[in-house]
């Protein structure tokens, strides 16, 4: 089955580094032009909102996904194809993870970092099998990795597990091993150790 919907994870702020945005357009185009939707938080600020915008400039489809309590808060992104409204933050996650084919994490702070591992933890428990990639921009996800190694040479995570990730610090490279995982016999590795 081919990929046809990526849900992002990524921050609602733009964080310290222009680097940061230039990524998440540069995702939203990409994801546009390769023809697949976007599926995200539905925020129009931050890193998502930049996605988001860039999707839709491209002729992308973009679905957003909102608790109520934040659309409230005037933060949903209003130029959307599709916004599906949540009454909590649990249900945003599951209707995310169910609307997408595949998962790609950007920069973020706590809230992406819920969104990926807990997506990481239902590929582990067995509850999907889609593929899950780290867009590693400048660098941003190399401290989280080293404490995701550190996990493992303890013994709390499974060498199988680092499988479970896909890492490129471009674009296009991202979405190429997202859709090769997809179609990859079981068991070929794309490990998080790569790079």
């Amino acid at each position: 089955m081919a990929i046809r919907s990526v849900c992002l994870f990524c921050g609602s702020a733009n964080g310290g580094s222009p680097s940061y945005v230039a990524a998440a357009r540069r995702f939203g185009r990409a994801v546009a032009d390769a023809g697949l939707t976007l599926v995200y938080g539905g925020g129009n600020v931050g890193l998502m909102g930049a996605a988001a915008d860039a999707a839709l400039a491209a002729g992308g489809e973009v679905v957003g996904v909102i608790p109520a309590f934040l659309q409230a808060r005037e933060v949903a992104h209003d130029g959307l194809t599709t916004l599906h409204v949540t009454e909590t933050m649990h249900e945003r996650k599951a209707k995310m993870a169910a609307l997408a084919d595949a998962f790609v994490a950007l920069p973020g702070g706590f809230g992406t970092l819920d969104e990926l591992f807990e997506i990481v933890t239902w590929s582990q428990l067995g509850v999907h099998a889609k593929p899950i990639g780290l867009l590693d921009v400048d660098g941003f996800y190399q401290p989280l990795l080293a404490m995701v190694r550190h996990m493992r040479e303890q013994g709390f995570i499974r060498g199988a597990a680092m499988e479970r990730f896909c890492l490129a610090q471009d674009v296009d490279c991202l979405l190429a091993m997202l859709c090769r995982q997809r179609h990859a016999p079981k068991g070929e590795p794309l490990s998080l150790d790569k790079t």
